[in-house]
């Protein structure tokens, strides 16, 4: 298994690991909305993706970003990680965890985070290993008028 940052070539992988993550969070999204968060990842000046390999076949994405709080000059958020359903349990969501974990003590962050849905229950059994969860309940506000 290797865990590297994306790369062009990556693209058509990505996608289907991409859509994969917003099925299962059933979170329509457009082609022209997959095209720009690849364009994003790929510039890597705000959010940053890496790929979980197995036999150089890309079966795992983390994407996170970096941003300043009112208590910390840097954190970490985990936006997104998804692995194929075939490849769970080898070990990729934990490497690639781990992976941005790395990039977070490279920068400096004060923190590392994420969410996830109470129901998903496959995700939480990683996390409760690696991580502790801090009983926080998450509220979206809509922002847009419809």
């Amino acid at each position: 298994m290797k865990i590297i940052p994306l790369r062009p070539e990556d693209r058509p992988r990505w996608e289907v690991l991409a859509r994969g993550y917003k099925a299962f969070y059933d979170t329509p999204t457009s082609d022209a909305e997959y095209a720009a968060a690849w364009q994003r990842l790929l510039a890597g000046d705000r959010v940053h993706g890496l790929g979980g390999f197995i036999d150089d076949q890309l079966v795992g994405i983390a994407h996170y970003l970096f941003h300043s709080s009112v208590w910390a000059e840097s954190n970490c958020y985990l936006q997104d990680l998804f692995t194929l359903p075939s490849a769970r349990d080898r070990g990729v969501g934990g490497a690639l965890i781990e992976a941005v974990a790395e990039q977070a003590r490279g920068r400096g962050a004060a923190r590392y985070y994420w969410l996830t849905q109470e129901h998903n229950a496959t995700a939480r059994a990683l996390y409760d290993k690696v991580a502790s969860h801090a009983g926080f309940i998450r509220y979206d506000f809509q922002v847009r008028a419809g």
